[in-house]
């Protein structure tokens, strides 16, 4: 699912967001020769990892930026500083940090949970004003239960309330 060659553009640009926000260093340039991708509206989510562990999370499941590129940037700053489930990345830290970019296809509503697949969609799930997302191809999710429990957790939404479900395909890079 990822392309180490392809995607390094995507994790660099994640990379010198957040180290040059935690550094408060200025911003920084990037070669002209941008993949035309970045260069266009997308929605991505940037994942952070210490030692293999979870370490921020930040994304849009629509664009929200003038270009991915914008949108990678800063959902790098967030996971790095505004995730609530984590404390700031500390300039100490940053050696250690992996990074994940996941490209976002625009999600398309699913009528039928025959139509999920946890390794090659993820999920939104939305009841009234609530909604949560999961990732595709996640360690310890395998089955399409696992995958709408969670995101239905993550979002406050019981068994019970009435649930839309929309799916997505990402692009992983690191």
């Amino acid at each position: 699912m990822g392309d180490k060659e392809a995607g390094s553009i995507y994790v660099e640009v994640a990379r010198k967001a957040l180290e040059n926000y935690v550094k408060g260093e200025e911003k920084f340039e990037f070669p002209e020769e941008l993949p035309r991708e970045l260069k266009e509206p997308g929605a991505a989510f940037v994942s952070l990892k210490k030692r293999g562990e979870l370490r921020g999370c930040i994304g849009t499941i629509l664009p929200a930026r003038e270009n991915l590129l914008e949108e990678i940037i800063s959902n790098a700053v967030s996971a790095g500083v505004r995730d609530p489930r984590f404390p700031p990345v500390t300039p100490e830290e940053l050696e250690e940090i992996t990074y994940n970019v996941d490209v976002l296809s625009e999600p398309e509503k699913v009528e039928d949970i025959s139509q999920l697949d946890p390794q090659r969609f993820g999920v939104i799930v939305r009841s009234g004003s609530r909604s949560g997302v999961l990732l595709p191809s996640l360690e310890g999710i395998d089955t399409v239960e696992q995958q709408l429990s969670i995101a239905e957790q993550k979002a406050g939404i019981s068994e019970v309330d009435p649930v839309e479900i929309y799916r997505f395909e990402v692009k992983r890079y690191y």
